[in-house]
This record gives structure tokens, sequence and C-alpha cells, in this order.
């Protein structure tokens, strides 16, 4: 499969070779050009034959010299140059089959999508890998892959994600741990389900494949209000979440000792629902799975309190109000606790926002909406700023996921907002007054 140049950058190599806008590239040195991963790897080349297909098929083959890490040049019509893949499967447990309708329509697309794990976190099922992508992995040794393992028993596989080739595609996991590619593993644990001896067997079998498997994280089922005609699943409460995370965190300490590295951790999300104590920041190693909410809160913790020590409190008064999940709420107040003895002079009030909108079992801030903000901040006395996570609104910055906007909720509230990454320094700045941001 080919693709079409929508437009050649000023001054690139690719306008000094003539490559004209409306050609479709074929190849680069003999490899065929499917998508950005292709065009990406082979492009890195000092020498390049091009092949080039104009719009009557006609071909052609022109030779580029550059920098080995100077780009061509070329523009496609969209960033990975073909169709984003699409997942295939019916887990048990997707949260977006628990959406309610009228959502936009953007937040009903289900992604597995290889490319999009490597170039943007995302995690893979390998239930759609075609042959052709599975050995492209490896010759180019893409890495570190993030898949989507839930379980490592074949058949309870099949049962969990609704494909009936989901357990043998369980294979392209061990092939390329065998070619030494750097996983990242994520089991969505579902109680009564794939926990207690699964899980075991799970955390054993993946945690054999190190140094392969650099992480796994194990994160609690979310479950929202809308799940009519779905699987039957029921939530962690505070004691099944505190057995999990003693599971999970005692293979942590054998892989500890036996690869110096812990490997196996539990979610944020169990620690907070099981009321536990969120380990320090050392216990998360590189912090390889952060996106999937393992050692955020630690993370910021660390940071918040590297910020304190070189912090001069401010002399004018502050008031300011930060809204977050119900979940984090109490770690978060209890952060600002330090900020507040050296600072006499700020009011700082933690607002918990109960999530009406997918029910409250969702506890988390990535997923509170703009109506719930509204509906219980409004008549509050919020102060001069009010503090939202950035989680809480799609990657540009402007809506919720509700379709409320930034603007519209700052205007009905009557109070500037500031959006606050998982940042320590970035919190304190925003606390204080000292941000940029809104």
């Amino acid at each position: 499969m080919s693709v079409t140049i929508r437009s050649v950058d000023g001054g690139s190599a690719a306008q000094r070779a003539n490559i004209l806008p409306g050609e479709t590239l074929v190849s680069i040195n003999g490899n065929e050009i499917c998508d950005v991963l292709d065009y990406r790897f082979y492009e890195t080349d000092r020498q390049l034959a091009i092949v080039l297909r104009d719009v009557q098929g006609k071909e052609r083959t022109v030779q580029i010299r550059k920098g080995q890490y100077e780009s061509i040049g070329l523009e496609f019509e969209t960033y990975l140059m073909d169709k984003q893949h699409s997942c295939t499967n019916k887990c048990i447990f997707c949260f977006i089959d628990q959406l309610p309708k009228g959502m936009r329509g953007s937040l009903y697309f289900k992604d597995d999508d290889s490319r999009l794990s490597f170039l943007f976190g995302n995690y893979v099922t390998l239930t759609n890998l075609q042959e052709r992508e599975v050995e492209r992995i490896i010759k180019m040794h893409i890495s570190p892959i993030n898949i989507s393992v839930h379980t490592t028993n074949p058949e309870l596989r099949v049962k969990m994600m609704g494909n009936r080739f989901a357990g043998e595609r369980l294979q392209i996991l061990y092939r390329f741990a065998e070619a030494g590619i750097k996983l990242n593993c994520q089991i969505v644990s579902c109680r009564g389900v794939n926990d207690g001896p699964e899980l075991d067997r799970t955390i054993q079998d993946l945690g054999a494949l190190w140094p392969s498997v650099q992480s796994i994280a194990v994160v609690p089922i979310g479950l929202t209000r809308h799940r009519e005609g779905l699987y039957p699943l029921a939530g962690y409460d505070a004691q099944s979440a505190c057995d999990t995370v003693r599971q999970i965190e005692a293979y942590g300490d054998r892989f500890l000792e036996q690869y110096g590295q812990r490997i196996c951790y539990a979610a944020d999300e169990f620690y907070l629902k099981a009321e536990l104590p969120i380990p320090p920041a050392a216990f998360y190693g590189d912090f390889d799975q952060l996106e999937n909410g393992v050692g955020l809160l630690a993370s910021l913790k660390q940071e918040f309190s590297d910020a304190l020590e070189d912090f001069a409190p401010p002399e004018r008064q502050r008031h300011v109000t930060l809204a977050t999940g119900v979940a984090a709420a109490p770690f978060l107040d209890t952060l600002l606790d330090e900020l507040r003895r050296k600072c006499n002079n700020l009011t700082c009030s933690v607002v918990p926002i109960v999530n009406h909108f997918f029910g409250d079992t969702i506890t988390v801030a990535g997923l509170v909406t703009g109506g719930d903000l509204l509906k219980q901040l409004k008549d509050k006395p919020l102060g001069d700023a009010l503090l939202l996570p950035d989680v809480m609104l799609r990657r540009e910055g402007d809506i919720f996921l509700d379709d409320l906007s930034l603007e519209e909720l700052s205007e009905a509230l009557q109070v500037k907002i500031v959006t606050v990454p998982n940042d320590g320094y970035a919190l304190l700045d925003a606390v204080t007054g000292s941000d940029t941001n809104g």
C-alpha cells in the first residue's frame, strides 16, 4: 500500500529533488512504504532511492543525499499516513461500551494500533496485528511496546476479550520478548474473573519474561452506571483492593530480590480504593507506566516537596479552589498541608467532585465532566482561581468529556480557571499564583 504526498516542505531534500504534491510515495531503498513507521525508519539513511508514482500510474525514481537524521520533507493527509486501526475485541470490561449515548463521536472510537503504542504510548491487545506488522516491529526493533495482556490464560483471554483469536495471539508477546523488544504490560483486573489465582499466573508468566517485560501494571476495572446488557461485573471495595495490592506488592518484592527491579505495580487507584498510603517515589523505579496511573501521585508528591525546599512565600493574600476526583482529593488536601503551614496568607480549598455523569463508582479526576463541575461548584466562593487537573480535558486542553468548553465553564462560574499538569512544581506555581497558565 503506497501513500499520497499532500505537500512538500520548502527548502527540504524532497523539494530539491523536485518531488511533487499529489505523487504517491511507493518505496524507499526498495522498502515499501505503508505508513508513518515505514517512512520514519527508512528515511534515516543518508542516500535514498525513492520510487514515486504520478496520477497516471507512471513511476519514476529520484536520488536523495542528506544528513542521516534529516527529514526528507514530505507531508501526508494524516499523521499515520493511513487509517487508524480500530479494536476488534468485545472486552467484558470495555469502558467505551459503558459510555452514555449522545457524546461526541470521537469518544466511541476504539483504537488498537501498534503504531500509536510506539508513538504515543497507547496500549494494544495484539489481536489485529498482521504478520507483516509483527515482523516489522521485530526487524525495526520498535521499543517499547505497550500491551494490554489482562491474562496469560489463553481460554480466559478469549472470554474476557470476546475474540476467538485473543488466546493464540499471546504468542506474539512471547515472540517480541524473545526478540528483545521492551514490553510494558497492562492487566485490567476484574474482580472474580482474572484476579486471585489467575492474577498469580499472569504475573508469574510475565515476570519470567524479564528483562524484555520491563513493567507490569495492574489497574482496577472502571464501572460506570451505563452497563445495561453488559457482562455482570463487580467493582473493588476497600478490602478486596487491599488484598490485591498486597498480592501485587509481594510479587514486586520477589522480582526486586531476583532481578534488582520491582517491575510489578498496582495502579494508584488501587491504593486509594484500599485506603492505603501511596508508596514513595523510589518505589516506582523509572516510572515506566505513569500514563497508566502507576506512580503518578508519588511523582507529584516528590516534585511538590522538592519545589517547597526553595519556596519563598508570597506576601499577598491568595484564595484558590482545587477541584478533583473523589479518589485523589484527600491525598491532595494532605499534600497541600505543608504549603498551608508555610503560607498563613494562603487559602486553598480542595473540593472532591462526585461523578454523576458516569456514576459515583467513577472517582478518578480524568473522567470528571464540565457539567458536574458546574453543578457542584456554582455559587461556591472559589476565590482568585479554580485549579483543575489537565487530564479532565481532551488533548487540546479546551473541552471536557461532555463537550462543555473550558471557556464556558469559566464564564458560568465567573472565575479564572488554571489547568494543572501532574507536576509538583506546576502545582505549587498554580496554587501560589506564580503560574502563567490560564
